[in-house]
């Protein structure tokens, strides 16, 4: 009878351990994805996701079609305006299918980098290594 409390109970708390923290804003994070330039296809696709501030975690879908091939990665990459380049911030990791759930921990930098705007997402595929795709973040 204890131990059947006790698992009744794990199972009631589980759901709220997920929940973001009392005070933490949730902040929606969106991009549509536009052919990086240079490139034959057009693919399009999204990505939509939830900023936690008091956490600086990300949480994100990634949805692409009409690519030249299989994504071999994908990076966030910043700080950069759309249509500039810069480095990658943060890895995204596979399996690379579409939809591509997941999540990541950002610095308190690379939070402000979102937050302006100057933070993306490059898919890239074995005709386009450089990036094939590129959705430019911005917070709501």
């Amino acid at each position: 009878m204890r131990r059947s409390l006790l698992f009744a109970g794990l199972l009631l708390a589980a759901p709220l351990a997920s929940m973001a923290p009392a005070g933490a804003r949730a902040l929606q994070v969106t991009g549509e994805f536009a052919p990086v330039a240079g490139a034959t296809g057009h693919p399009t696709g999204n990505v939509t996701g939830t900023l936690n501030e008091k956490r600086n975690l990300l949480t994100y879908v990634i949805v692409w079609h009409g690519l030249s091939g299989a994504v071999m990665a994908a990076h966030f990459h910043g700080p950069a305006d759309p249509g500039q380049d810069a480095g990658v911030l943060a890895p995204i990791k596979g399996p690379y299918t579409s939809p591509l759930r997941g999540a990541v921990i950002l610095t308190p930098d690379q939070v402000g980098v979102l937050r302006a705007g100057r933070l993306y997402v490059n898919l890239h595929t074995a005709a386009r290594p450089d990036g094939e795709a590129r959705a430019q973040l911005q917070v709501r």
